[in-house]
C-alpha cells in the first residue's frame, strides 16, 4: 500500500473497497500455495502481509518500505509482524511487490535483487498499474514512473530470473468508467498540482464498489484481456 494513499483513505483500509477486493484478488492468487514466511517488499502499511498473517497458514512477515520512520516489530494474530526499511536476506517462500515495480527506476534490477535474497523456489505475486495509455494526473501524484500489460509484466519477471507462472488483470468491471473519466481529464486537464483518483466513499457507494470488485476477484485470474491492475506470478528459479 502506498503510504500516500493511507493519508487519503484513512487507517480503516480494510473496509474502503479498493484494498478489499485487492486483497481477495491476493488470496484468490495464491491458489493452494501455502506460504509460511512472507517477504513483503514496498509494504507501506503492511496491509496484505497482514491479510495473509489472518487469513492463511503463514507464520511470519517482514515489511520493507524505505519510507517508515523506524524499524519495529509486533505480533499480529500471535505471529511476528517485523517491519524494516532495507531489504533484508530472508528465507521467505512468498514474495510481495504489491503496486511497487512502477515506481523505481530500474524494475527488473529491484526484481533480481529481490530474488537474490529469498529461498529456492519462493513464490512472488506482483501487482503493477495497467496500460501506458491510462496514464493520469494519479500516476504523477504516487510518483509513478510506468504502467504494464500483462504481458509486459511477465516478460520482466522472466527478465529478472524468474519463471512466470500466470499473468491475469483485476478491476476490469469498474475499467471502462476509469478510462472514460481518464480520457476525458486529457481533454479537459484541470489545474493546480497532480492528486489520487483513491479516496474515502460513502457507506453506499463503497458497499456497492467492494461487491462488484470481490465478486470480480473470484474470476479475474482467468481475464487476460484488460483491467486497472496487472498481476504477475512467478517462481525463483536459482538453486
Amino acid at each position: 500500500m502506498d503510504l500516500k494513499e493511507l493519508e487519503l483513505i484513512g487507517p480503516d483500509q480494510e473496509r474502503h473497497w479498493y484494498y478489499a477486493s485487492k486483497s481477495h484478488a491476493l488470496l484468490r492468487a495464491l491458489g493452494d500455495y501455502q506460504p509460511r514466511r512472507i517477504l513483503d517488499v514496498g509494504a507501506g502499511s503492511g496491509f496484505f502481509s497482514r491479510v495473509l498473517l489472518r487469513d492463511t497458514a503463514a507464520q511470519s512477515a517482514v515489511c520493507v518500505d524505505p519510507g517508515y520512520v523506524e524499524e519495529r516489530s509486533e505480533l499480529y494474530f500471535e505471529k511476528p509482524l517485523t517491519f524494516r526499511r532495507t531489504i533484508p536476506a530472508e528465507d521467505a517462500d512468498l514474495v510481495l511487490l504489491m503496486d511497487v515495480l512502477e515506481h523505481v527506476d530500474d524494475d527488473v534490477g529491484l526484481l533480481r535483487d529481490v530474488r537474490s535474497r529469498v529461498g529456492p523456489r519462493a513464490r512472488f505475486i506482483v501487482s503493477v498499474p495497467a496500460f501506458s495509455w491510462m496514464w493520469s494526473r494519479h500516476d504523477e501524484f504516487l510518483e509513478h514512473r510506468r504502467r504494464y500489460t500483462r504481458k509486459h509484466l511477465c516478460r520482466l519477471l522472466a527478465a529478472a530470473g524468474l519463471r512466470p507462472l500466470a499473468g491475469f488483470y483485476m478491476f476490469a468491471a469498474i475499467f471502462p468508467a476509469v478510462a472514460g473519466q481518464r480520457l476525458w481529464q486529457r481533454v479537459r486537464p484541470s489545474a493546480g498540482p497532480p492528486t489520487s483518483d483513491l479516496r474515502q466513499h460513502g457507506g453506499w457507494s463503497n458497499t456497492l464498489l467492494t461487491r462488484l470488485c470481490i465478486a470480480e476477484s473470484a474470476i479475474a485470474r482467468h481475464n487476460r484481456a484488460f483491467g486497472l491492475t496487472a498481476f504477475g506470478i512467478a517462481e525463483n528459479t536459482s538453486p
